[in-house]
C-alpha cells in the first residue's frame, strides 16, 4: 500500500491519539513549564512525521522520524515524573506510556524500511 497523505501513516494516528490523551489528562495541572514541555513533546512526535513526510525525499523524512523517535522517548522519560509526582492517574500513564512505545517501534519499522 502507498501512502499518499501522512494522515494515512498509522504512527501518526496513533501520535495524534497519545496528543490528545495527554492533553485530557493534563487538562487541570497548574505545572505549566512540566505540562507544557510534556505536551510540546508529545505534538512534535506527530508534526514531524506529518512534516517529514512532506519532505518527499526519503533521507529528509528520516531525519524527522529520528527526530520524532526522540520526542516520542521524552514523553516516556516525562510520563514517569508525572505518574511519580501525580499529575497523571497510573491507569491513564500506563496507557499512554504503551502508546508512545507503540509509535517508536512503529517509527522503527518505518525508517528501517526507508
Amino acid at each position: 500500500m502507498r501512502i499518499e497523505r501522512f494522515e494515512d501513516i498509522e504512527a501518526w494516528k496513533i501520535a495524534k491519539e497519545m496528543t490528545l490523551m495527554l492533553y485530557a489528562a493534563m487538562k487541570d495541572n497548574n505545572d505549566f513549564a512540566f505540562k507544557n514541555q510534556l505536551l510540546r513533546a508529545s505534538v512534535s512526535v506527530m508534526n514531524n512525521i506529518a512534516e517529514g513526510f512532506e519532505r518527499r525525499t526519503n533521507n529528509e523524512f528520516k531525519h524527522f522520524l529520528y527526530i520524532s523517535k526522540g520526542s516520542a522517548a521524552e514523553v516516556r522519560s516525562m510520563l514517569y515524573l508525572a505518574s511519580e509526582l501525580k499529575y497523571i492517574s497510573e491507569v491513564k500513564c500506563k496507557s499512554i506510556f504503551e502508546l508512545s512505545l507503540i509509535v517508536s517501534k512503529m517509527l522503527a519499522n518505518f525508517i528501517k524500511k526507508l
